[in-house]
Protein backbone atom coordinates (compact mmCIF):
# COMPACT_ATOMS: atom_id res chain seq x y z
CA UNK A 1 0.00 0.00 0.00
CA UNK A 2 1.58 3.45 -1.02
CA UNK A 3 0.49 6.33 2.05
CA UNK A 4 1.76 8.82 0.06
CA UNK A 5 3.06 12.21 1.32
CA UNK A 6 1.64 12.89 5.26
CA UNK A 7 2.04 15.07 7.86
CA UNK A 8 2.08 14.18 11.59
CA UNK A 9 -1.57 15.05 13.44
CA UNK A 10 -1.34 17.15 16.73
CA UNK A 11 -4.99 18.85 18.72
CA UNK A 12 -2.62 22.43 18.51
CA UNK A 13 -2.58 21.92 14.74
CA UNK A 14 -5.37 19.84 13.75
CA UNK A 15 -7.58 22.89 11.96
CA UNK A 16 -4.44 23.72 9.67
CA UNK A 17 -4.09 19.55 8.67
CA UNK A 18 -7.41 19.58 7.75
CA UNK A 19 -6.93 22.57 5.58
CA UNK A 20 -3.86 21.39 3.99
CA UNK A 21 -4.04 20.51 0.38
CA UNK A 22 -2.27 17.27 -1.15
CA UNK A 23 -2.02 15.27 2.06
CA UNK A 24 -2.60 11.79 1.58
CA UNK A 25 -2.19 10.23 5.62
CA UNK A 26 -1.51 11.59 8.75
CA UNK A 27 0.01 10.27 11.71
CA UNK A 28 -1.05 10.38 15.16
CA UNK A 29 0.35 9.66 18.82
CA UNK A 30 -0.93 6.63 19.95
CA UNK A 31 -1.23 7.50 23.80
CA UNK A 32 -2.50 10.81 23.16
CA UNK A 33 -5.97 8.88 21.54
CA UNK A 34 -8.68 7.38 23.50
CA UNK A 35 -8.78 3.81 22.84
CA UNK A 36 -12.99 4.11 22.62
CA UNK A 37 -13.21 7.33 20.18
CA UNK A 38 -11.60 9.37 18.02
CA UNK A 39 -11.05 13.72 18.22
CA UNK A 40 -13.64 15.33 15.54
CA UNK A 41 -10.81 16.24 13.43
CA UNK A 42 -9.33 12.47 13.12
CA UNK A 43 -12.82 11.61 11.92
CA UNK A 44 -13.26 14.24 9.62
CA UNK A 45 -9.77 13.27 7.97
CA UNK A 46 -11.22 9.46 7.65
CA UNK A 47 -14.15 10.54 6.39
CA UNK A 48 -12.23 12.38 3.47
CA UNK A 49 -10.77 9.12 2.53
CA UNK A 50 -7.51 10.47 4.71
CA UNK A 51 -5.48 7.11 6.46
CA UNK A 52 -4.46 7.84 9.99
CA UNK A 53 -1.54 5.58 11.32
CA UNK A 54 -1.24 5.50 15.57
CA UNK A 55 2.69 5.83 16.51
CA UNK A 56 3.42 4.69 19.94
CA UNK A 57 6.00 6.13 21.93
CA UNK A 58 6.02 4.03 25.16
CA UNK A 59 6.12 0.31 24.75
CA UNK A 60 10.07 0.53 25.24
CA UNK A 61 10.41 -2.66 22.79
CA UNK A 62 13.82 -2.44 23.34
CA UNK A 63 13.43 -2.53 27.18
CA UNK A 64 14.95 -5.58 29.44
CA UNK A 65 10.85 -6.35 30.13
CA UNK A 66 8.74 -8.21 27.78
CA UNK A 67 6.33 -5.66 26.83
CA UNK A 68 3.71 -5.02 28.94
CA UNK A 69 -0.01 -6.49 28.13
CA UNK A 70 -2.37 -3.95 28.77
CA UNK A 71 -0.04 -1.21 26.76
CA UNK A 72 -0.11 -3.75 23.24
CA UNK A 73 -4.15 -3.97 24.12
CA UNK A 74 -4.43 -0.40 24.26
CA UNK A 75 -2.52 -0.07 20.98
CA UNK A 76 -4.16 -2.73 19.52
CA UNK A 77 -7.32 -0.61 20.14
CA UNK A 78 -6.40 2.08 18.64
CA UNK A 79 -5.47 0.50 15.43
CA UNK A 80 -8.62 -1.31 15.46
CA UNK A 81 -10.42 2.25 16.15
CA UNK A 82 -8.68 3.83 13.07
CA UNK A 83 -8.81 0.71 10.61
CA UNK A 84 -5.02 1.41 10.31
CA UNK A 85 -3.03 -0.59 7.45
CA UNK A 86 -0.28 -0.85 10.29
CA UNK A 87 1.01 0.41 13.55
CA UNK A 88 4.82 2.33 14.76
CA UNK A 89 6.48 2.00 17.55
CA UNK A 90 10.37 2.74 18.22
CA UNK A 91 13.46 0.92 18.91
CA UNK A 92 14.41 2.10 22.39
CA UNK A 93 13.82 1.71 25.73
CA UNK A 94 12.10 4.00 27.96
CA UNK A 95 12.06 2.70 31.67
CA UNK A 96 14.11 0.53 33.69
CA UNK A 97 14.76 -1.01 37.48
CA UNK A 98 11.31 -2.96 38.95
CA UNK A 99 12.06 -6.97 39.40
CA UNK A 100 14.49 -7.78 37.18
CA UNK A 101 16.89 -5.66 39.39
CA UNK A 102 14.91 -5.09 42.39
CA UNK A 103 15.04 -1.94 42.18
CA UNK A 104 12.72 1.01 41.92
CA UNK A 105 10.95 1.69 38.88
CA UNK A 106 12.64 4.02 36.49
CA UNK A 107 10.50 6.28 33.88
CA UNK A 108 13.08 8.56 31.40
CA UNK A 109 9.99 10.13 29.65
CA UNK A 110 12.15 10.21 26.36
CA UNK A 111 13.47 7.24 23.95
CA UNK A 112 16.53 5.96 25.07
CA UNK A 113 19.11 4.18 22.61
CA UNK A 114 19.57 0.99 22.99
CA UNK A 115 23.20 -0.32 23.02
CA UNK A 116 24.12 -2.10 19.29
CA UNK A 117 25.29 -5.82 20.62
CA UNK A 118 23.78 -9.68 20.30
CA UNK A 119 22.35 -9.63 23.50
CA UNK A 120 20.17 -6.16 23.25
CA UNK A 121 19.35 -8.19 19.74
CA UNK A 122 18.02 -10.74 21.03
CA UNK A 123 15.92 -9.03 23.59
CA UNK A 124 14.73 -6.87 21.15
CA UNK A 125 13.53 -9.88 18.23
CA UNK A 126 12.03 -11.63 21.32
CA UNK A 127 9.81 -8.39 22.54
CA UNK A 128 8.89 -7.82 18.60
CA UNK A 129 7.48 -10.71 17.80
CA UNK A 130 5.14 -10.69 21.31
CA UNK A 131 3.80 -6.97 20.32
CA UNK A 132 3.30 -8.79 16.53
CA UNK A 133 1.72 -11.63 18.05
CA UNK A 134 -0.86 -9.39 20.21
CA UNK A 135 -1.42 -6.70 16.95
CA UNK A 136 -4.05 -6.78 14.77
CA UNK A 137 -1.79 -5.17 11.79
CA UNK A 138 1.69 -5.28 11.03
CA UNK A 139 4.40 -3.52 12.84
CA UNK A 140 7.21 -0.98 12.15
CA UNK A 141 9.81 0.11 14.21
CA UNK A 142 11.72 3.57 13.92
CA UNK A 143 15.09 4.30 14.54
CA UNK A 144 15.95 7.01 16.92
CA UNK A 145 18.27 9.94 17.43
CA UNK A 146 20.71 9.46 20.28
CA UNK A 147 22.72 11.77 22.73
CA UNK A 148 25.00 8.73 23.65
CA UNK A 149 26.57 5.84 22.35
CA UNK A 150 26.75 2.52 24.73
CA UNK A 151 30.51 1.38 25.06
CA UNK A 152 31.64 -2.01 23.17
CA UNK A 153 28.86 -2.00 20.75
CA UNK A 154 29.01 -4.44 18.15
CA UNK A 155 26.62 -3.84 15.05
CA UNK A 156 26.52 -0.53 13.04
CA UNK A 157 23.07 0.90 13.19
CA UNK A 158 22.65 -0.23 9.75
CA UNK A 159 23.53 -3.89 10.37
CA UNK A 160 21.23 -3.95 13.51
CA UNK A 161 18.15 -3.19 11.93
CA UNK A 162 19.22 -5.39 9.28
CA UNK A 163 19.23 -8.02 11.89
CA UNK A 164 16.21 -7.11 13.08
CA UNK A 165 14.25 -7.37 9.93
CA UNK A 166 15.79 -11.01 8.97
CA UNK A 167 14.93 -12.01 12.19
CA UNK A 168 11.09 -10.90 12.57
CA UNK A 169 9.62 -9.74 9.50
CA UNK A 170 9.26 -6.36 11.10
CA UNK A 171 8.68 -2.92 8.59
CA UNK A 172 11.05 -0.12 9.28
CA UNK A 173 10.18 3.61 9.77
CA UNK A 174 13.49 5.64 9.10
CA UNK A 175 14.20 8.90 10.13
CA UNK A 176 16.01 11.02 8.21
CA UNK A 177 16.30 13.53 11.07
CA UNK A 178 17.29 10.75 13.52
CA UNK A 179 19.70 9.86 10.59
CA UNK A 180 21.63 13.40 10.52
CA UNK A 181 21.43 13.54 14.27
CA UNK A 182 23.64 10.42 14.92
CA UNK A 183 25.70 11.81 12.30
CA UNK A 184 26.08 15.26 14.10
CA UNK A 185 26.31 13.64 17.66
CA UNK A 186 28.01 10.70 16.87
CA UNK A 187 30.05 10.49 13.86
CA UNK A 188 27.67 7.89 11.94
CA UNK A 189 27.36 8.02 8.12
CA UNK A 190 23.89 8.42 7.08
CA UNK A 191 24.87 6.95 3.89
CA UNK A 192 26.68 4.03 5.23
CA UNK A 193 23.90 3.47 7.23
CA UNK A 194 21.28 3.48 3.82
CA UNK A 195 23.80 0.81 2.12
CA UNK A 196 23.59 -1.35 5.27
CA UNK A 197 19.68 -1.18 6.22
CA UNK A 198 17.02 -3.24 4.24
CA UNK A 199 15.56 -0.49 2.55
CA UNK A 200 12.98 -2.51 0.63
CA UNK A 201 11.98 -3.24 4.26
CA UNK A 202 10.69 0.56 4.74
CA UNK A 203 7.08 1.00 5.48
CA UNK A 204 7.56 5.09 5.52
CA UNK A 205 10.08 7.77 6.54
CA UNK A 206 9.82 10.82 8.92
CA UNK A 207 11.38 14.11 7.64
CA UNK A 208 11.73 16.45 11.27
CA UNK A 209 13.69 19.95 12.19
CA UNK A 210 16.03 20.45 14.96
CA UNK A 211 18.92 23.01 15.56
CA UNK A 212 22.77 22.54 17.24
CA UNK A 213 23.60 23.80 20.29
CA UNK A 214 27.42 23.97 21.24
CA UNK A 215 28.52 20.94 18.27
CA UNK A 216 24.92 18.46 19.86
CA UNK A 217 22.33 18.72 17.16
CA UNK A 218 19.01 18.24 19.08
CA UNK A 219 16.05 16.85 17.33
CA UNK A 220 13.53 19.33 18.73
CA UNK A 221 10.67 18.56 16.30
CA UNK A 222 9.84 22.91 17.09
CA UNK A 223 12.49 23.63 14.16
CA UNK A 224 11.80 24.01 10.33
CA UNK A 225 13.75 20.86 8.37
CA UNK A 226 17.08 21.76 7.98
CA UNK A 227 18.87 21.25 4.62
CA UNK A 228 20.83 18.46 5.56
CA UNK A 229 17.82 16.36 6.62
CA UNK A 230 16.59 17.22 3.03
CA UNK A 231 20.01 15.62 2.07
CA UNK A 232 19.60 12.39 4.12
CA UNK A 233 16.29 12.56 2.52
CA UNK A 234 17.59 12.50 -1.31
CA UNK A 235 20.60 9.92 -0.39
CA UNK A 236 17.74 7.39 1.22
CA UNK A 237 15.27 8.17 -2.29
CA UNK A 238 18.16 7.49 -4.52
CA UNK A 239 18.02 4.03 -3.13
CA UNK A 240 14.20 3.41 -2.86
CA UNK A 241 10.96 4.87 -3.51
CA UNK A 242 9.41 4.83 -0.23
CA UNK A 243 6.01 4.34 0.90
CA UNK A 244 5.47 6.93 2.36
CA UNK A 245 6.85 10.25 3.78
CA UNK A 246 5.85 11.89 6.87
CA UNK A 247 6.46 15.95 8.45
CA UNK A 248 6.99 16.00 12.38
CA UNK A 249 5.98 18.78 14.09
CA UNK A 250 5.46 18.74 17.90
CA UNK A 251 6.00 21.94 19.32
CA UNK A 252 6.38 25.62 18.37
CA UNK A 253 4.17 24.87 15.61
CA UNK A 254 4.35 27.44 12.52
CA UNK A 255 1.04 28.82 10.77
CA UNK A 256 -0.42 26.46 7.96
CA UNK A 257 1.50 28.04 5.04
CA UNK A 258 4.80 27.47 6.60
CA UNK A 259 3.73 23.56 6.58
CA UNK A 260 2.75 23.73 3.25
CA UNK A 261 5.89 25.17 2.55
CA UNK A 262 8.24 22.54 4.27
CA UNK A 263 6.25 19.58 2.54
CA UNK A 264 6.67 21.02 -0.73
CA UNK A 265 10.42 21.29 0.01
CA UNK A 266 9.65 17.33 0.70
CA UNK A 267 7.79 16.67 -2.60
CA UNK A 268 10.82 18.60 -4.37
CA UNK A 269 13.50 16.94 -2.47
CA UNK A 270 11.71 13.43 -3.58
CA UNK A 271 11.50 14.32 -7.08
CA UNK A 272 14.75 15.66 -7.87
CA UNK A 273 16.46 12.80 -5.97
CA UNK A 274 14.42 10.12 -7.77
CA UNK A 275 16.77 7.87 -9.53
CA UNK A 276 16.80 7.89 -13.69
CA UNK A 277 16.16 4.77 -15.30
CA UNK A 278 19.61 4.06 -15.84
CA UNK A 279 20.94 4.72 -12.55
CA UNK A 280 17.79 2.70 -11.21
CA UNK A 281 18.72 -0.59 -13.55
CA UNK A 282 21.87 -0.24 -12.35
CA UNK A 283 21.44 -1.02 -9.22
CA UNK A 284 21.01 -4.63 -8.10
CA UNK A 285 18.19 -5.37 -6.70
CA UNK A 286 17.28 -7.24 -3.01
CA UNK A 287 20.00 -7.58 -0.50
CA UNK A 288 23.44 -5.21 -0.23
CA UNK A 289 26.65 -6.84 0.76
CA UNK A 290 26.71 -7.68 3.94
CA UNK A 291 23.37 -8.98 3.49
CA UNK A 292 24.45 -11.39 0.44
CA UNK A 293 27.37 -12.50 2.55
CA UNK A 294 24.88 -14.34 5.20
CA UNK A 295 22.71 -11.92 6.55
CA UNK A 296 19.51 -12.55 4.68
CA UNK A 297 17.06 -10.79 2.21
CA UNK A 298 14.92 -8.77 4.42
CA UNK A 299 11.07 -9.89 2.95
CA UNK A 300 10.26 -8.22 0.12
CA UNK A 301 6.10 -7.72 1.12
CA UNK A 302 4.14 -4.77 1.35
CA UNK A 303 4.92 -2.69 4.05
CA UNK A 304 1.13 -2.89 5.00
CA UNK A 305 0.19 -6.62 3.81
CA UNK A 306 -0.58 -8.31 7.25
CA UNK A 307 -0.88 -11.54 5.69
CA UNK A 308 2.02 -11.77 3.80
CA UNK A 309 4.07 -10.10 6.77
CA UNK A 310 2.96 -12.14 9.52
CA UNK A 311 3.40 -15.31 7.19
CA UNK A 312 7.28 -13.87 6.58
CA UNK A 313 7.69 -13.07 10.05
CA UNK A 314 6.58 -16.59 11.44
CA UNK A 315 8.85 -18.21 9.43
CA UNK A 316 12.31 -16.21 10.92
CA UNK A 317 10.72 -15.65 14.21
CA UNK A 318 13.78 -16.07 16.70
CA UNK A 319 14.27 -18.21 19.72
CA UNK A 320 13.40 -16.93 23.17
CA UNK A 321 16.24 -14.70 24.51
CA UNK A 322 18.50 -16.96 26.06
CA UNK A 323 18.65 -17.15 30.14
CA UNK A 324 20.44 -14.24 31.86
CA UNK A 325 20.42 -11.58 28.80
CA UNK A 326 17.00 -10.20 30.16
CA UNK A 327 19.17 -9.78 33.51
CA UNK A 328 22.25 -8.84 32.23
CA UNK A 329 20.26 -6.30 29.86
CA UNK A 330 18.40 -5.24 33.12
CA UNK A 331 20.91 -3.97 35.30
CA UNK A 332 22.95 -2.42 32.29
CA UNK A 333 19.80 -0.19 31.26
CA UNK A 334 18.85 0.48 34.87
CA UNK A 335 22.07 1.58 35.73
CA UNK A 336 22.29 4.06 32.68
CA UNK A 337 18.90 5.41 33.49
CA UNK A 338 19.50 5.83 37.26
CA UNK A 339 22.62 8.23 36.28
CA UNK A 340 20.40 10.28 33.76
CA UNK A 341 17.68 10.92 36.18
CA UNK A 342 18.24 9.99 39.46
CA UNK A 343 22.32 11.56 39.67
CA UNK A 344 24.23 8.33 40.51
CA UNK A 345 27.03 7.65 39.11
CA UNK A 346 28.20 6.75 35.45
CA UNK A 347 28.74 3.61 34.25
CA UNK A 348 31.95 2.92 33.18
CA UNK A 349 32.90 3.46 29.41
CA UNK A 350 30.04 5.94 28.80
CA UNK A 351 31.11 9.94 27.98
CA UNK A 352 30.72 11.33 31.07
CA UNK A 353 30.02 14.97 29.04
CA UNK A 354 27.58 13.62 26.83
CA UNK A 355 25.66 11.91 29.81
CA UNK A 356 25.29 14.64 31.59
CA UNK A 357 23.79 16.60 28.13
CA UNK A 358 21.47 13.96 28.18
CA UNK A 359 20.39 14.18 31.49
CA UNK A 360 20.01 17.80 31.16
CA UNK A 361 18.11 17.70 28.19
CA UNK A 362 15.66 14.73 29.95
CA UNK A 363 15.02 17.01 33.13
CA UNK A 364 14.08 20.08 30.15
CA UNK A 365 11.68 18.18 28.48
CA UNK A 366 10.58 16.64 31.80
CA UNK A 367 9.97 20.41 33.06
CA UNK A 368 7.99 21.83 29.60
CA UNK A 369 5.95 18.74 29.61
CA UNK A 370 4.86 19.00 33.65
CA UNK A 371 4.25 22.89 31.90
CA UNK A 372 1.66 21.49 29.60
CA UNK A 373 -0.22 19.00 31.50
CA UNK A 374 -0.69 21.69 34.89
CA UNK A 375 -0.31 25.14 32.78
CA UNK A 376 -1.48 26.78 36.69
CA UNK A 377 2.78 25.79 37.56
CA UNK A 378 4.55 28.20 35.94
CA UNK A 379 1.72 30.74 36.11
CA UNK A 380 1.50 30.40 39.78
CA UNK A 381 5.77 30.30 40.21
CA UNK A 382 6.30 32.54 37.30
CA UNK A 383 9.95 33.02 36.29
CA UNK A 384 11.02 31.23 38.85
CA UNK A 385 9.15 27.66 37.89
CA UNK A 386 11.54 26.75 35.45
CA UNK A 387 14.97 26.89 37.70
CA UNK A 388 12.71 25.15 40.61
CA UNK A 389 11.73 22.12 38.88
CA UNK A 390 14.91 21.01 37.35
CA UNK A 391 16.28 21.47 40.95
CA UNK A 392 13.58 19.20 41.98
CA UNK A 393 14.12 16.70 39.19
CA UNK A 394 17.71 16.29 39.65
CA UNK A 395 17.33 13.80 42.05
CA UNK A 396 13.54 12.71 41.98
CA UNK A 397 13.12 10.17 38.98
CA UNK A 398 9.89 10.56 37.41
CA UNK A 399 7.05 7.85 38.08
CA UNK A 400 3.28 7.62 37.54
CA UNK A 401 3.30 10.10 34.69
CA UNK A 402 3.41 13.62 34.47
CA UNK A 403 0.30 14.43 36.69
CA UNK A 404 1.08 12.72 39.12
CA UNK A 405 5.22 14.40 38.55
CA UNK A 406 3.19 17.99 38.77
CA UNK A 407 1.81 16.78 42.32
CA UNK A 408 4.69 15.54 43.89
CA UNK A 409 6.67 18.80 42.37
CA UNK A 410 3.89 21.19 44.10
CA UNK A 411 3.76 19.22 46.95
CA UNK A 412 7.72 19.16 47.44
CA UNK A 413 7.86 23.07 46.70
CA UNK A 414 5.38 23.81 49.74
CA UNK A 415 7.29 21.14 52.38
CA UNK A 416 10.24 22.69 51.10
CA UNK A 417 9.29 26.14 52.45
CA UNK A 418 8.52 27.41 48.65
CA UNK A 419 7.29 30.01 46.94
CA UNK A 420 8.00 32.83 48.94
CA UNK A 421 5.41 35.25 47.76
CA UNK A 422 2.74 34.13 50.52
CA UNK A 423 -0.31 34.53 47.56
CA UNK A 424 1.80 32.23 45.83
CA UNK A 425 2.12 30.16 48.50
CA UNK A 426 -1.54 30.34 48.76
CA UNK A 427 -2.73 29.51 45.24
CA UNK A 428 -0.16 26.55 45.75
CA UNK A 429 -1.66 24.92 48.54
CA UNK A 430 -5.53 25.31 46.78
CA UNK A 431 -4.06 24.24 43.69
CA UNK A 432 -2.18 20.98 45.02
CA UNK A 433 -5.05 20.39 47.52
CA UNK A 434 -7.84 20.48 44.88
CA UNK A 435 -5.83 17.84 42.76
CA UNK A 436 -4.11 15.25 44.94
CA UNK A 437 -6.64 13.36 46.46
CA UNK A 438 -6.31 10.93 49.18
CA UNK A 439 -2.64 10.53 50.17
CA UNK A 440 -0.17 8.56 52.73
CA UNK A 441 -0.45 9.62 56.15
CA UNK A 442 3.06 11.00 56.48
CA UNK A 443 3.14 12.65 53.31
CA UNK A 444 -0.46 14.41 54.11
CA UNK A 445 -0.07 15.26 57.34
CA UNK A 446 3.35 17.10 56.14
CA UNK A 447 1.11 18.94 53.88
CA UNK A 448 -1.02 20.07 56.59
CA UNK A 449 1.65 21.23 58.29
CA UNK A 450 2.93 23.41 55.40
CA UNK A 451 -0.47 24.65 54.38
CA UNK A 452 -1.24 25.10 58.16
CA UNK A 453 1.62 27.51 58.65
CA UNK A 454 0.45 29.36 54.96
CA UNK A 455 -3.08 29.65 56.24
CA UNK A 456 -1.64 30.82 59.82
CA UNK A 457 0.41 33.76 57.61
CA UNK A 458 -2.46 35.26 55.64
Amino acid sequence: MELGIGIGWRPEIAAEVEALSGIDWVEAVAENLCADHLPDSLVRLRERGVTVVPHGVALGLGGADRPDPDRLAGLAARAELLGTPLVTEHIAFVRAGGPLTASPRLEAGHLLPVPRTWDALDVLCENVRIAQDSLPVPLALENIAALITWPDEELTEGQFLAELVERTGVRLLIDVANLHTNHVNLGQDPAKALDELPVEAIAYVHVAGGVEKNGVWHDTHAHPVSEPVLEVLAELRSRVDPPGVLLERDDAFPPGAELAGELDAIRSTLRKAAPSVDRAASRVAGPGPDRAAGRGAAPAADATAGVETRTVAAAVAPAPAPAGIRDRTAVAQTALLSALVAGTPAPEGFDHRRLRVQSRALAAKRADVVAKVAPELPEILGDGYRAAFLAYAGSRPLSGGYRRDALNFAEHVLITGGPADPAARRRLTYWWQDRSGARPPRRTTRLVRAARAVLVGK
